[in-house]
């Protein structure tokens, strides 16, 4: 079999309407635009965790974060990862930026790696030296941007809008793509490519190239999504998260609730700079790659790890499970792709990643990895949607169908309802309304549903900590499953 190059573009925190192409001409990114244009756009597609290392983890290990226990910072180097599964089968694979593994030095199945953590992390939070980056920076006499909270005495009324103060060279982006270029110009690898490049942007804080910044002076954005009086209909958690930024003595400190409107506008502009650098760099990657002959047999994905609340709902950053932060951008190119855009609205999760690379290298998904592949989007076929898609971070269940979302909340009586179709921006929370008990008591019996089956596939995975099992599974006529569909290894897909 010809294995074709596989290529994995992460970005950290883009939320799901930052692609200009799309239709949101509020952000410049014409080079995720070309991927759109080539590719297949799916609108629908939602990250497994709520925060960088707990989707990534996910992501990676094809597992949720109750089968792996990695909701946060914990590590996962102990647990499989499908690039691992790439490497056997004879693939050259790198990792050029971001991939945030915990701890952060593992090979993790990759044989080269150049490795970028958040652009603030510090040498001593994790133990080893500095990343690549970081040192790249010292080798130049140049400082590594940190604590700038202390320094900066306008840090606060800056809500993470900061421009670029070195050299473009220096920025981490910009560095993460000079040396993805780099690299691809350079390899001698006669083995297919699995290239894993992770950009850093745009995570706060939110710091573009002064030029893209210029890009945006005057440009109209939209407006922050609030409702007056919304956090106190809300699980405690979310005044807590609200108070707890505003009062940390991180640099991660802001105090989004008392932002006003022209706050807001400089601090989206600065953000949407930040992926208008991210583009420019994906681009040039992309030319690379064209320019040594990879496209010629590859596939492409383009997405981010999670987004970000940017304001709305008087929050900012991640940890809870609004669509800004879940929603995610997802593009998938192949040859057969290109000039022939199309636009996929049915739900998908990140989850599906892992088995769509296995499957397009032509190998065996795992019986324990949670995802299914999205190539029959991909070569036209017919497929089964999915029912719902699944989130989870610290306490919380997010539980995500078309028309409904509900977050389960573990331990407290308080959680979130929404429903999508009335209220798509998630102002109004249904959890105690009474005139929806039942459609609650619904989702919350398909969250048992959801949770006893993905433990009871993952078992033998615990136990013996594999690579792949067999566990017997009812057919769907035995276990009365909607649609019957199975996604090729004998498992329903209505528990995907």
């Amino acid at each position: 079999m010809n294995q074709p190059n596989i290529i994995l573009i992460i970005t950290d925190q883009q939320r799901f309407d930052t692609v200009g192409g799309w239709g949101y001409d509020h952000v410049i990114t014409p080079n995720i635009d070309k991927l759109a244009q080539n590719g297949i756009s799916f609108t629908q597609s939602y990250c497994p965790g709520a925060t960088c290392v707990a989707s990534r983890a996910a992501i990676f290990t094809g597992m949720y974060p109750h089968n792996t226990g990695v909701y946060s910072f914990q590590n996962w180097q102990n647990h499989r990862c499908w690039v691992q599964d790439l490497a056997d089968a004879g693939y050259h694979c790198a990792n050029i930026g971001k991939m945030h593994f915990t701890p952060r030095d593992i090979p993790g199945g990759f044989h080269d790696r150049i490795v970028v953590e958040n652009p603030t992390n510090k040498t001593h939070a994790s133990g080893n030296a500095d990343d690549d980056w970081g040192k790249y920076m010292t080798l130049h006499g140049v400082t590594r941007p940190n604590d700038r909270n202390q320094t900066d005495p306008d840090w606060l009324q800056k809500y993470q809008g900061v421009v670029w103060h070195e050299e473009e060279q220096y920025h981490s982006d910009v560095f993460i793509g000079n040396s993805a270029v780099r690299w691809i110009e350079t390899n001698q690898s006669q083995k297919p490519l699995f290239l894993e490049v992770g950009f850093t942007g745009p995570h706060e804080p939110w710091d573009p190239l002064p030029r893209h910044l210029e890009m945006y002076d005057d440009r109209e954005v939209p407006s922050r999504i609030i409702r007056e009086g919304e956090l106190d209909e809300k699980p405690p958690q979310h005044l807590a998260h609200q108070h707890f930024h505003a009062n940390t003595a991180h640099e991660s400190q802001i105090d989004i609730a008392s932002a006003d409107e022209d706050d807001i506008a400089r601090m989206r502009r600065h953000y949407y700079a930040n992926i208008t650098t991210v583009d420019e760099q994906v681009g040039r990657v992309m030319d690379a790659l064209e320019a040594r002959g990879y496209l010629d047999n590859s596939i492409v994905i383009f997405c981010s790890d999670h987004g970000e609340l940017l304001g709305d709902h008087k929050l900012a950053y991640k940890w809870l499970m609004y669509d800004p932060i879940v929603h995610i951008p997802l593009i998938v190119r192949t040859q057969q792709t290109v000039g022939k855009p199309a636009t996929v609205s049915d739900l998908v999760s990140l989850m599906d990643l892992g088995p769509t690379i296995l499957e397009a290298a032509g190998l065996d998904v795992p019986t324990y990895m949670e995802g299914r592949s999205v190539g029959g989007y991909l070569t036209g076929d017919d497929v089964t949607p999915r029912d719902y898609v699944c989130c989870e971070d610290n306490y919380q269940i997010m539980f995500r169908t078309q028309t409904h979302k509900l977050v389960y909340y573990i331990g407290q009586e308080a959680g979130e309802l929404y429903d999508l179709e009335s209220d798509p921006n998630e102002l109004h929370n249904l959890w105690d309304n009474s005139g929806h008990v039942e459609i609650k008591q619904q989702l919350l019996i398909r969250v048992l549903d959801w949770m006893a089956a993905s433990n009871y596939w993952n078992s033998g995975y615990k136990r013996e900590v594999g690579q792949q099992y067999s566990m017997r599974w009812p057919t769907p006529d035995d276990a009365g499953l909607h649609g019957g569909g199975r996604n090729g290894k004998g498992k329903p897909l209505d528990y995907l």
